[in-house]
């Protein structure tokens, strides 16, 4: 049997393929989200998976593997809240790095950044995508990635990834102008962003909650 036929039988020589990655910072894309919400998020304020991975596919194209990755931390006694999130990325087909939370300071950061430098080290990155607002841990590195030869987008929520949208390097992606991550439109109107007929800023808890605090 002869080798290197290629896929579908047209002669095309096979061989490692481009890879396209994505590393989903899970703990500062949640906190930026309740941030921005002002509260927990409600499902249709949660992001769909299945349209990032879609997004990430159609980014990827034919010729590039897709490769999708959520990095998380596992705080005790969250085991049963977290597992079936866990198990619906990867049903979809993510990779699930979880970590457990045991201080403040064991973050995922170092292990986003270790598979990304893998991956890298292996020679077929074509392209980064970060979902994450920590500039301290990413800009220096993604930027050091684009100097190299590989393309970084640094997808988040314009108002907490002030360091992509200040990069002269790196491309950022409001995650919200991704079709069908959101249900319904994030509530995104400030005080830095008022129409000029104003706008209602409405209350982040309801007033009765004053009465829990007494």
């Amino acid at each position: 049997m002869s080798g290197g036929t290629g896929q579908h039988g047209r002669g095309v020589p096979t061989g490692p393929q481009p890879r396209v990655l994505l590393v989903w910072d899970a703990p500062n894309m949640d906190m930026s989200l309740g941030s921005l919400l002002g509260a927990r998020p409600t499902s249709a304020y949660r992001p769909r998976f299945d349209a990032v991975g879609r997004w990430l596919l159609d980014l990827a194209g034919p010729e590039a593997e897709a490769e999708a990755c959520v990095f998380t931390n596992v705080a005790p006694g969250s085991i049963d809240i977290v597992r079936p999130w866990v198990e619906a990325l990867r049903n979809v087909g993510f990779a699930v790095f979880a970590k457990p939370k045991t201080s403040e300071d064991s973050d995922v950061d170092d292990d986003m950044l270790a598979h990304i430098g893998m991956r890298s080290a292996e020679g077929m990155l074509r392209h980064v995508v970060v979902a994450s607002g920590d500039g301290r841990a990413f800009r220096e590195p993604l930027e050091k990635l684009i100097d190299v030869g590989t393309d970084v987008t640094v997808i988040g929520f314009r108002e907490y990834a002030g360091f992509a949208l200040a990069s002269e390097t790196l491309s950022f992606l409001d995650l919200e102008d991704i079709d069908g991550v959101f249900r319904e439109p994030l509530p995104r109107v400030s005080l830095d962003t008022l129409p000029d007929e104003g706008a209602w800023l409405p209350p982040f808890r309801s007033l009765r909650s004053l009465l829990d605090r007494r």
